[in-house]
């Protein structure tokens, strides 16, 4: 199976190297004649130096390389945002994806899918971090912000870096049945599929250098009031504006609603709790202005897709390991292919 993963100066190494691993650890499992073929391929042959500093070997520039890839990844990098790829890559790159029978993106290596158009009118996702950018600047795309991986055909996108091996686990279940993924996923002692979405990993709420006072100041009110209930009016109170010109100026700088600013405060500063204290969660919950711990679960489950008791199992640096947390797996079968999807 024929696996070709497009990677470049400034590569993120995770991106490159989780996939590999996935396929690597696969092909213990699978006999000779069923495993992952899998090629690096760059602007040239030659090395690679990924953003951490690591060299990577490329065997193939993009120009020497043409075949029918069962798989075509990009991987991403912290300046892709920012960088506009050559009219000849994209071109090679929008035939290659054309014959594929998946391509995909790994983080924000969406973005040079994007530059081919070859996500136009697809659903994606991306690093938490960029979905708004990607979104703004190809609004023909669907971006899904809190999804890990998102597949949409024959196309595979994925969020931020490790995220690269949740897809991938996807991708040889596909491939070769969930029992093979899950042995996979054991021997990469990684989840063979992650609770909740990207926005547990994303920091907390704050207020950017572009954004009116005004919002700086509500956000400080919010916090330091934050178990009280907070109507639109005592906001507006608070600034000293009218209800209509706070309205305008919180839709214009914080483009959310007030209510749903101060509901992420309020989770903001539950994580928070959650993540430093023992605090029990009705505790929690009355601390942050919840009217109860169901309320609470609700919002987590709502914006995060895992709810409070979760969270703080994760993200406690002194938490015990997770039910269903893989431990490691020897044993090798062998697997008669299921077929691809």
């Amino acid at each position: 199976m024929k696996v070709a993963i497009v990677v470049f100066d400034g590569v993120q190494a995770l991106d490159v190297a989780g996939p590999l691993d996935v396929f690597a650890e696969a092909n213990t499992f699978l006999r000779e004649d069923q495993a992952y073929e899998v090629v690096l391929v760059g602007p040239r042959s030659g090395a690679v130096t990924c953003s951490n500093g690591m060299q990577l070997s490329v065997p193939f520039g993009y120009a020497d390389l043409a075949a029918r890839w069962d798989l075509l990844l990009v991987a991403g990098g912290p300046q892709l945002p920012d960088a506009r790829p050559s009219g000849e890559f994209l071109a090679w790159l929008q035939n290659q994806a054309r014959d594929a029978v998946r391509f995909g993106s790994v983080c924000n290596g969406a973005f040079v899918l994007a530059h081919a158009g070859l996500l136009d009118g697809k659903e994606v996702t991306t690093h938490w971090a960029d979905a708004s950018r990607l979104a703004d600047e190809f609004p023909q795309v669907s971006v899904q912000p809190d999804k890990i991986f998102v597949r949409d055909g024959r196309l595979f996108t994925s969020a931020g870096v490790t995220a690269g091996i949740d897809l991938c686990l996807s991708l040889v279940a596909d491939d070769w049945g969930h029992e093979l993924a899950v042995r996979v996923a054991k021997r990469l002692v990684v989840y063979i599929q992650r609770e909740g979405g990207q926005s547990q990993y994303s920091p907390y709420i704050g207020t950017g250098k572009d954004e009116d006072p005004i919002i700086g100041k509500v956000h400080r009110y919010v916090t330091e009031h934050i178990s009280d209930p907070l109507s639109i009016e005592q906001l507006a109170s608070a600034v000293s504006v009218s209800r209509r010109t706070f309205s305008r100026l919180f839709s214009k700088y914080a483009k959310v609603t007030p209510s749903a600013f101060v509901e992420q405060v309020r989770v903001d500063t539950a994580r928070k709790l959650l993540e430093d204290t023992d605090s029990p969660l009705k505790t929690v919950a009355f601390k942050c202005g919840f009217h109860s711990a169901t309320q609470m679960r609700t919002t987590f489950s709502r914006r995060l897709n895992v709810t409070p008791k979760q969270y703080r199992q994760r993200f406690r640096g002194d938490a015990d390991v997770q039910p269903g947390m893989p431990r490691g797996d020897d044993e090798r079968i062998v697997y008669q292919g299921v077929g691809q999807s």
